[in-house]
């Protein structure tokens, strides 16, 4: 394919590749380029018919690029682009739906290696696109290359709407509530770095920041706080320090984690039952949506402050429509996701933190304290296996658990249950790898219970 300069670009397999299951990622300039966001800029006009795009970016290097070539490509279609800079993904969804923008891209590659970059792009209301609704009619219109000339060219104006992001996220809890909290914040060189300080001036909190400065290149560790040697040197400030927690973000800030005064990690589930706990002193007897990888205390924590609790598949997507289709007031993922309903349904990190900062004031107990009586189990993770036929495996499994009188059901994967443990194993949309992830209510069953799944799958260990 040649853009309307005549340079060739990436061959039309390698475009096809870049579109995800939920967003639009590759290596620059391998396999991204200026050239095809150029493409994606006038395909999303072609195919969704905005009026007006709103384009934000984080901190990746190749950003100002691609952002660039992107809004051309939005404006020589005949839209109007609004370029919001630097911003955090929760930020521009926040922005599409607050300010009604008809359509809206972050440019980033989330917590994927340095020189990767992508797109996550969005309807009116933040509503995600994904390869089965509208991402694919994007591709499409990329690869053919044939846009039809507009009447005129769009206009390009310029908004900052991160003071807008923090006044909103500040206005969901009661700020008054909070209690001045050492808190060590790890934003990973990524856009945390530009949102917090926004958030936190307003607060009584003494923050210690690592990592701050917007830095691509990832100079001190990758963005990604799943990872343990990602979030080391925060756990080390957190017990060095004397701090009541820590806090990690990924490099585009949507994704949130958070480290006990121990500089012990919690993981996602856990923070979205903390999170529960207030949502639903505000909002009593709402739906709360969780998904199936999430521990069962979840569920029971949302029962037992009087929720309706809601589970989904994994996946935003999945997450964002059911809460729709419940009117759930708040969801959560195992990933570090947490989804609002008052912010268009999608992600923000920084308001599932101002909620647990809440929640640990009002109980006036370190989190680890606050954090133990919700939860009660443990857990593997998630172990990833390389095999051969997934499908395959996952079928012995579940004939071999359904004849020993398990519980079985098809959500999403294999999810096998007992009484004391229980199970998911679920196939890798685009490897062939299977995930499995065991809870159990002691160490003793959960080592035993693992380790007789590993021996059925086989296989080899898996990548991410």
């Amino acid at each position: 394919m040649a853009d309307g300069n005549g340079a060739s670009g990436p061959d039309d397999a390698t475009v096809a590749s870049l579109f995800k299951a939920y967003d639009v990622r590759g290596t620059v300039p391998d396999q991204l380029t200026p050239e095809v966001a150029y493409r994606i800029g006038r395909a999303l006009v072609t195919t969704m018919k905005p009026e007006v795009v709103a384009v934000g970016r984080d901190m990746r290097l190749s950003g100002p690029a691609l952002a660039g070539a992107l809004i051309d490509g939005i404006r020589d279609q005949g839209a109007d682009a609004v370029d919001l800079g630097l911003v955090s993904t929760d930020a521009l969804y926040f922005a599409v739906g607050r300010f009604g923008y008809p359509a809206g891209v972050m440019i980033t590659a989330s917590h994927n290696p340095a020189g990767d970059n992508g797109f996550k792009i969005c309807r009116q209301e933040a509503r995600a696109l994904s390869l089965d609704d509208g991402l694919d009619d994007i591709r499409d219109a990329v690869i053919a290359d044939h846009f039809t000339e507009p009447d005129g060219r769009g206009d390009l104006t310029q908004r900052d709407v991160l003071d807008d992001y923090a006044a909103f996220v500040l206005g969901q809890v009661d700020t008054a509530a909070i209690k001045p909290l050492k808190i060590a914040i790890d934003a990973g060189n990524g856009m945390a770095g530009a949102t917090v300080p926004r958030v936190f001036t307003a607060l009584p909190c003494e923050v210690i920041p690592l990592y701050f400065d917007l830095d691509g290149s990832f100079p001190n560790h990758e963005a990604n706080p799943i990872e343990p040697e990602n979030i080391k040197d925060l756990q080390r400030t957190v017990i060095e320090q004397n701090c009541d927690l820590g806090v990690a973000f990924d490099g585009d800030a949507d994704r949130m984690f958070l480290i006990d005064e121990r500089g012990q990690f919690i993981g996602g589930d856990m923070t979205t039952a903390m999170v529960s706990v207030m949502i639903l002193r505000r909002n009593p007897g709402a739906a709360v949506v969780y998904n199936l990888i999430c521990s069962r205390s979840v569920p029971e924590t949302i029962e037992r402050n009087g929720g309706r609790p809601i589970r989904s598949r994994v996946g935003h997507s999945y997450i964002k429509a059911t809460m729709r289709q419940e009117d759930a007031v708040f969801g959560g993922e195992h990933s570090g996701h947490f989804y609002f309903r008052e912010n268009w349904y999608a992600d923000s990190g920084l308001l599932a933190l101002l909620t647990v900062l809440e929640l640990i004031s009002e109980a006036d107990q370190p989190l680890s304290a606050v954090l133990r009586p919700l939860d009660t189990r443990v857990r593997s993770g998630e172990i990833n296996t390389e095999v051969e036929d997934p499908a395959a495996v996952s079928a012995a499994v579940e004939a071999h658990f359904a004849a020993a009188g398990a519980t079985v059901d098809h959500l999403d994967g294999l999810t096998v249950g007992f009484p004391d443990w229980w199970f998911n194993l679920r196939s890798s949309n685009t490897q062939p790898l299977l995930r499995l992830n065991v809870e159990a209510e002691t160490p003793d069953v959960l080592a035993t219970r693992t380790r007789e799944i590993q021996a059925m799958i086989g296989g080899r260990p898996g990548g991410h």
